[in-house]
């Protein structure tokens, strides 16, 4: 449980991070043959995610979302980033990633990306609103997850929050009070996706309290549900960059945390990729 002097930098950091969790590619992209690699999981069948070859759809207005686009740029990856306006355009076609517009909020919006794209491997949503307009939280998430079942996605990543479902204990009552509209709606989109994990594989990733310092490379992710603290939206990118690519991850729900910012004495025990 946290005290309160440490209870109110976390509620601080994690009410600022849901404001913000909110190209190599050629148009002949769309029509291009792939090689089938198979891999078999225990709960679903999908292509093996290579990260050279991946086709990987983002969602989310910026923070963590451009970060994440930017590392699977790196790893050679065909990425598209669903916004919402033409704000960040050029800064995300710079990274020679393509930029569809649609909200989360319109199912056909969403219709019209997915169409727009022969194949997704793998959906990573970084979307969030506010305290005052959690709907994408919820039903943004919530469409999206219907979407890319819709598609026949073969991994879906949430990125949502500590405080939501079993690690509502680890922020304490006063941050869950503060945020609790948005982890409300994050909870709603949590449950839809575990429930389809026999057609979608999925993974849910919990970040503590966000943060624009640079990485460390202390952040882990852990299947300890008691722990919270703070981590860098840089080192966040890292660690769901390493989920999406890793079976290890499979049907997981892990928080993110930097062990070298955890509120209290426990370290977080990581789940190594």
């Amino acid at each position: 449980m946290l005290n309160q002097m440490s209870m109110r930098p976390c509620a601080a950091r994690m009410q600022a991070s849901t404001r913000h969790m909110s190209s190599k590619v050629s148009s002949s992209r769309a029509t291009a043959p792939r090689t089938a690699r198979v891999m078999t999981h225990a709960t679903t069948s999908y292509d093996s995610l290579d990260p050279d070859n991946a086709s990987i759809l983002v969602a989310g207005g910026g923070g963590v979302a451009l970060q994440v686009t930017r590392k699977l740029k790196d790893m050679g990856s065909w990425v598209w980033l669903m916004q919402r306006t033409d704000v960040r355009k050029a800064e995300i076609e710079k990274m020679m990633a393509i930029v569809p517009r649609g909200d989360a909020l319109v199912p056909a919006d969403l219709q019209k990306v997915f169409d727009g794209i022969e194949e997704v491997d793998a959906v990573i949503s970084c979307l969030g609103g506010t305290t005052a307009d959690p709907r994408a939280d919820g039903e943004g998430n919530i469409n999206l997850i219907e979407a890319a079942l819709k598609k026949g996605v073969k991994k879906f990543v949430l990125v949502t929050s500590i405080g939501c479902g079993s690690t509502k204990d680890a922020c304490g009552e006063q941050v869950y009070n503060v945020l609790k509209p948005v982890l409300v709606e994050k909870d709603r989109a949590e449950a839809v996706l575990m429930a389809a994990k026999d057609k979608m594989t999925f993974v849910i990733i919990r970040p503590g309290g966000l943060s624009n310092d640079p990485a460390t490379g202390k952040a882990v992710l852990t299947e300890d549900n008691t722990v919270c603290g703070s981590i860098a939206r840089a080192d966040v990118a890292t660690l769901v960059c390493q989920a999406v690519f890793s079976t290890k991850s499979d049907n997981k729900i892990l928080s993110a945390l930097d062990n070298t910012k955890i509120y209290g004495p426990k370290q977080a025990e990581e789940l190594k990729m």
